[in-house]
């Protein structure tokens, strides 16, 4: 009797072991499947940053005969025309959803930034419009497509690969932050310079998304309000004219997100 009890109790031990074995086979075959598809979507990204990335071409010295230009002439010469860094129109042969570029260096964040009609078509989706985890870096629908409007919020996954926007997360360590506050955006008209001045965790909240507000004096109450729940918040010497708002998951609370507000500097940072 005890005999055939030790041999159930056996069966039981081997078909408990087989069970863990297979149920570690399924999800460590799911891990590296996630992995596979975020390394292959950022090789992808890599590609893009090779494909569109050009020189500012130096502006051409003039044939004339050097003379002494009159007050009225240097007057009306022009500032020479912008020239990116990023060549928006191969993108924009790609995906003419694009926007602009963001490039925070010293991070794995180098990504073109889309909009669209709606928060939820590019979460999944690529750039160049293949289904993704990873989804792409967008613009939320209710800013402004030149990133010119008070709030400017772009929103990207916290990928375990370490992709997308999973270094924004890194931000809210106050030494990571001070050695990498200064960023750029890149549009078809101009870089902006950017300083980060806040980054902390929350609860996913709408009063984040905000875009519209009633005046100036309740934009500048906005971003006291924004700012402040940081330990080492660096608020605004002077009028800013928009904040700019990254957006990522966070993990500390349900339903969490990191945000990373930064606001336009004169400061320029060499991003190549």
């Amino acid at each position: 009797m005890e005999e055939k009890k030790s041999q159930k109790r056996g069966w039981i031990h081997k078909l408990i072991i087989m069970v863990l074995v297979v149920v570690a086979g399924v999800s460590g075959g799911q891990f590296l499947k996630i992995y596979i598809e975020d390394y292959r979507a950022q090789r992808e990204y890599e590609k893009l940053v090779q494909m569109i990335s050009q020189e500012e071409t130096p502006a051409q010295e003039s044939t004339e005969e050097s003379r002494e230009e009159t007050p009225e002439e240097t007057a009306k010469q022009q500032e020479p025309p912008y020239i990116s860094p990023i060549d928006f129109e191969k993108l924009v042969e790609m995906n003419p959803d694009v926007v602009a570029w963001i490039r925070i260096p010293d991070t794995n964040i180098d990504y073109p930034i889309v909009q669209s009609s709606n928060n939820d078509e590019y979460l999944y989706k690529s750039f160049e419009g293949e289904e993704s985890k990873a989804g792409s870096i967008f613009l939320d629908f209710e800013s402004q497509s030149n990133l010119r409007g008070y709030n400017n919020i772009i929103y990207g996954h916290n990928m375990k690969s370490g992709f997308m926007f999973k270094d924004i997360n890194r931000f809210k360590d106050e030494e990571y932050f001070k050695e990498h506050q200064y960023f750029e955006i890149y549009t078809p008209r101009e870089t902006i310079h950017l300083k980060a001045v806040s980054c902390y965790y929350i609860k996913n909240t709408p009063e984040v998304r905000r875009t519209v507000f009633r005046n100036k004096e309740a934009f500048d109450d906005f971003v006291q309000r924004m700012l402040e729940p940081c330990a080492y918040a660096e608020f605004p010497e002077k009028e800013i004219s928009g904040l700019y708002t990254l957006v990522t998951c966070s993990y500390e609370v349900d339903d969490g997100r990191t945000v990373l507000f930064a606001i336009e500097t004169d400061t320029e940072t060499d991003t190549e």
